[in-house]
């Protein structure tokens, strides 16, 4: 039987297939339809040291092949966080990845160290590439400087792995994926969002109140692959591969382009069981293939 297995940061996953953050809660919310026990890990929505109310309504819209999002990264905060939504998901066999948000690097660091001691935390994803909060968010994901510096940082006051989430909003993405490993990141998960905007025309207005969006979805996948691609030639730690996988045939684009795990995301909206599929599905790759380990698989095309 070929091997799904995969490490992460020094972290296993029982296979290479997670979910992305914003787009699955923090678990609890599709236990009722997915079990937990069969993901490589569970990623959690945005967590910040303090409550953030978010951004005004409406805040998504559909577009063609994906959607746009200005959530603002709405979260209770990390006490709230920790009492409730990491002692939920103690109760099952697959890594937790939490990701943190922060409008300074102050901010990011205190929640860090809040999760220090939170033994249900296996990494932390740090999220410096969100286009839809006024602060911080994409203005420290578009300097190079910058990352490293908060990198370094948060580094310093962490104590699981580190992976910090990029944005794809930049010239050249593989000075920021340097700029990261320079900091001393333990691995790359990207890509984030994609800036868009989508404009009413029956109401001559803006679709979302934020008036520009994160676009996700089918729309955004070949640019994703080509990037995690560009950034598998020029780091070496690992990368989680992300954008617009709906499918295994998704998944093992950004695996076979460097990805050493996926995260599906938008899918999750149309279909709970994606992230299911998606798993079975590279399975049944590697047994039809003849394939030993999914690893194996790594980066194969150059």
């Amino acid at each position: 039987m070929s091997r799904m297995n995969v490490n992460l940061a020094g972290v296993e996953l029982k296979n290479p297939v997670m979910t992305a953050s914003g787009t699955f809660g923090s678990g609890a919310e599709y236990s009722e339809f997915v079990d937990l026990n069969k993901l490589g890990a569970v990623v959690t929505k945005g967590v910040a040291n303090v409550p953030w109310p978010g951004n005004p309504t409406p805040r998504v819209t559909e577009t063609a092949s994906g959607m746009l999002n200005a959530i603002g990264l709405q979260n209770p905060g990390e006490e709230t966080f920790a009492k409730r939504d990491l002692k939920f998901l103690e109760q099952f066999d697959t890594k937790v990845v939490v990701n943190v948000c922060g409008h300074s690097t102050e901010e990011y660091v205190d929640c860090v160290r809040r999760l220090a001691d939170e033994k249900r935390a296996d990494l932390l994803e740090i999220n410096i590439s969100c286009p839809n909060v006024k602060e911080g968010g994409i203005s420290f994901g578009t300097n190079p400087r910058a990352v490293e510096q908060i990198t370094a940082a948060v580094k310093k006051a962490a104590r699981q792995p580190v992976i910090m989430k990029l944005s794809p909003n930049v010239t050249d993405i593989r000075e920021i994926a340097k700029a990261a490993e320079a900091g001393g990141a333990d691995a790359l998960s990207m890509i984030n969002t994609i800036t868009g905007m989508k404009i009413d025309v029956r109401r001559r207005t803006f679709a979302l109140a934020n008036r520009t969006g994160g676009l996700s979805g089918p729309a955004i996948h070949p640019v994703a692959v080509r990037m995690v691609w560009e950034c598998a030639q020029s780091v070496k730690i690992p990368i989680i591969g992300m954008g617009g996988i709906a499918d295994a045939e998704g998944a093992l684009e950004m695996i076979m382009a460097g990805a050493s795990a996926v995260s599906v995301g938008t899918a999750n909206f149309r279909d709970q069981t994606t992230v299911i599929r998606v798993i079975d599905g590279i399975r049944a790759y590697l047994e039809e293939n003849r394939i030993g380990s999914v690893r194996d698989l790594i980066g194969c095309v150059r």
